[in-house]
């Protein structure tokens, strides 16, 4: 069976076409296009007309690449940059009429669901009881399990872009100040996520996303281009290191640090700031990075738990908003 995922993010929106055999998701084609929506939103959350414009056509591109690699679907879904915009329902509506192709944004504790299978199938079972960390562009991720589904998820308002747009956009780079009021939003937002993962007292801790990617090999993981098998870990003591030395230099030239991109250069200050803190308060004192995430967590429901799950769960509430304005835009995706 092959089925494709359209996952529009903060900075990007990718398109994973792969081979699901034995409920293993095997890739065989992706494409991503960089439009880099957080950056085109409206001081309340609101997208550009522009920018809509943009991900109406990246979709449409996406849905076109799916059927010539003959693949199902695909299924598309917009993490936090849409599902917290005022005009979501518009947007949502502008995608499906322009291509035919039905978005839906999933609940942050989805995100975190969806992930933490990722990274425990990932992983195996012997990672035992399972912690996971995922920064993106407007959120963290946060999950805790002993078993195929996590036991406790959670989304916070702590991600990468959004910060940098709160705390780090006066000075470049920030002064000690703004990093200070930084660290102590973040303390607050992690406080009671922290003390249940402390808790809970995993055996594993996992980290997934490409900002963890990123901040991973600023800390001398393994290069992208040795590929997923490599096995490659985030040490906390490391990224109090890294964040000192993203601190001290300007956006442009933390892009020549390994690792770093351009894009994300402005924004990797805030990640790792974001993940040191969430590690240390945690008592993690290193993870795992996961090359899975949530695209393969979509993949991996939707071979175990059939098309239903898509069709009928996981997008039936956003499918009824778009055909009934006054519907409400709730998604909830029961433990399977």
């Amino acid at each position: 069976m092959r089925v494709s995922v359209v996952d529009a993010g903060s900075n990007t929106v990718r398109l994973v076409i792969a081979d699901v055999e034995g409920d293993v998701p095997l890739p065989v084609h992706t494409v991503k296009w960089k439009l880099r929506l957080s950056e085109q939103v409206g001081p309340d959350g609101t997208i550009a007309e522009e920018a809509v414009e943009r991900l109406v056509k990246a979709v449409g591109a996406a849905g076109a690449a799916a059927r010539r690699w003959h693949a199902s679907g695909p299924l598309a879904f917009a993490t936090a940059v849409v599902r917290n915009a005022p005009n979501r329902q518009e947007v949502l509506k502008r995608v499906a009429s322009g291509t035919g192709i039905r978005m839906c944004t999933l609940p942050g504790e989805t995100e975190a669901e969806l992930t933490f299978l990722a990274a425990r199938r990932w992983l195996g079972w012997k990672a035992g009881p399972l912690a996971l960390l995922d920064i993106g562009g407007g959120s963290l991720e946060v999950a805790f399990g002993r078993g195929r589904l996590p036991d406790f998820a959670a989304s916070l308002p702590l991600g990468a872009n959004r910060l940098t747009q709160e705390y780090l956009g006066v000075q470049d780079p920030p002064g000690p100040g703004e990093l200070k009021e930084l660290r102590r939003r973040i303390r607050h937002e992690l406080r009671d996520v922290a003390a249940r993962i402390r808790w809970e007292r995993p055996r594993t801790a996992a980290v997934s996303s490409r900002t963890f990617q990123q901040l991973a090999r600023l800390c001398g993981a393994a290069p992208g281009r040795f590929g997923p098998f490599v096995e490659r870990e985030l040490v906390c003591r490391e990224l109090h290191e890294a964040v000192r030395t993203l601190a001290a230099l300007p956006a442009a030239e933390r892009a020549q640090l390994p690792g770093i991109s351009a894009p994300r250069a402005a924004q990797s200050l805030a990640g790792a700031v974001v993940g040191h803190t969430a590690l240390k308060l945690m008592g993690l004192p290193r993870a795992v990075v996961s090359p899975w995430a949530i695209r393969e967590g979509v993949l991996l429901r939707y071979a175990e738990d059939g098309a239903d799950w898509w069709t009928d769960t996981a997008c039936a509430a956003e499918t009824a908003a778009l055909t009934s304005p006054t519907a409400p835009l709730r998604i909830a995706i029961p433990p399977a």
